[in-house]
């Protein structure tokens, strides 16, 4: 098992497969957000009424598209990583419980999504961007 995880730690450490990996995983991170940041705007009525159902005010929705689409974009770029991970990582465990704290299977999968997707998300705030990225570090 030591020479597995040693061959891992070689590869990682390899500068190219370092960089690949810091843009491969906050591309798949991001992907989540830009795309739900979108369908927010391009169907903003339907979601507006969706979260006035929840009992969330419908005058949020321009805070929560700026957040999924702008923090996604920035994600993916690697710019202000930390604290856009920070953010996006609260978003996703108070709307896991907001719109999927129900007992159904369905939602208790959501829900865990959500959670799953906040422990990557708080992965990269103790880790920071990476290179290649906009940050700084």
């Amino acid at each position: 098992m030591n020479s597995i995880k040693q061959t891992i730690i070689n590869l990682v450490d390899q500068p190219q497969l370092n960089a690949l990996l810091a843009v491969f995983s906050r591309g798949l991170m991001s992907l989540i957000f830009i795309g739900a940041g979108y369908s927010k705007l391009t169907g903003y009525a339907g979601t507006q009424s969706y979260m006035e159902a929840m009992n969330v005010p419908g005058s949020l929705l321009p805070l929560v598209i700026a957040l999924e689409l702008g923090g996604g974009i920035a994600l993916l770029l690697g710019l202000h990583t930390r604290l856009i991970a920070g953010l996006l990582a609260g978003f996703c465990i108070v709307t896991g419980f907001l719109f999927h704290g129900g007992a159904d299977q369905m939602n208790q999968i959501m829900l865990m999504k959500n959670l799953a997707i906040a422990g990557g998300l708080l992965a990269l705030v103790r880790t920071g961007a990476g290179t290649p990225s906009l940050d700084k570090e």
